[in-house]
């Protein structure tokens, strides 16, 4: 079985966001990036089948040569390959059109991403490459097992959860629950060491256009003053709930 796992190289949660260019652009100055953790639930499963399986695991990204760290911590983790389309991701349409064209070339039998990356949280890329490249999809993954070319996922929906059998080739968007927080690897001496010789093929992209652009960018915000109200004055708190939080 050959799997896919898309990776999207995200700022680490604790980073300071801030905008440049009058709030049009994202300011990388002084922020770490790392694997997005949708995507490294993921990634740890595919691990997974390759241990148990035999499954073969490249990882890919669409974006420059500033995330290549982030596809070798992949590897160090135990991926066999990795794959940059050498552009900019600048939508979701675009970067499913241009990860489309890796899975076809490749012909990959499970293609596993993250639900959503933690900046943009678009959730669009897996449905949309599922389409592009007529292929099964689940979303909001938290359970899957694949035996020969049949699989057995389980997602989160409303209210509950919801077991689907379906077959490959197949797309997940992958999240919490995917595996336990406890399996996530980190990757030791031995697998940096090995990282560095596993092949990073660097793909130009087929230019595919971007349908939309981000005009400008705004924080929320920032939380108003705490207003303490005794237990005992419910009349006081009922009045500021309704004239002024206009909560009822």
């Amino acid at each position: 079985m050959k799997i896919l796992v898309c990776i999207s190289h995200v700022p680490d949660t604790t980073s300071k966001i801030n905008f440049t260019e009058n709030d049009t652009k994202f300011d990388t100055n002084g922020v770490q990036f790392v694997i997005n953790p949708n995507d490294e639930f993921g990634l740890t499963r595919a691990m997974w089948f390759k241990e148990k399986q035999s499954a073969n695991v490249t990882v890919v990204n669409v974006g420059g040569p500033e995330t290549e760290p982030t596809l070798r911590k992949a590897l160090a983790i135990g991926a066999d390959a990795a794959i940059r389309v050498n552009t900019d991701a600048k939508d979701g349409f675009q970067v499913a059109k241009e990860l489309a064209n890796v899975v076809n070339e490749g012909g990959y039998d499970l293609v596993i991403a993250g639900r959503e990356s933690i900046d943009y949280n678009g959730g669009m890329v897996p449905g949309m490459l599922a389409a592009l490249i007529n292929a099964n999809f689940v979303t909001n993954c938290i359970s899957l097992e694949v035996e020969g070319t049949n699989a057995t996922a389980m997602r989160e929906i409303d209210g509950g959860k919801e077991t689907v059998s379906t077959s490959l080739p197949l797309v997940i968007g992958g999240q919490k629950g995917l595996v336990e927080e406890s399996d996530l690897r980190i990757p030791n001496m031995r697998g940096i060491m090995m990282a560095r010789q596993k092949p990073l093929s660097v793909v130009e992209p087929s230019n595919a256009a971007a349908e939309t652009s981000s005009v400008k960018f705004e924080k929320p915000a920032p939380k108003g003053a705490v207003t303490l109200v005794d237990a005992d004055n419910i009349d006081e708190l009922i009045n500021l709930l309704h004239n002024e939080a206009k909560a009822i």
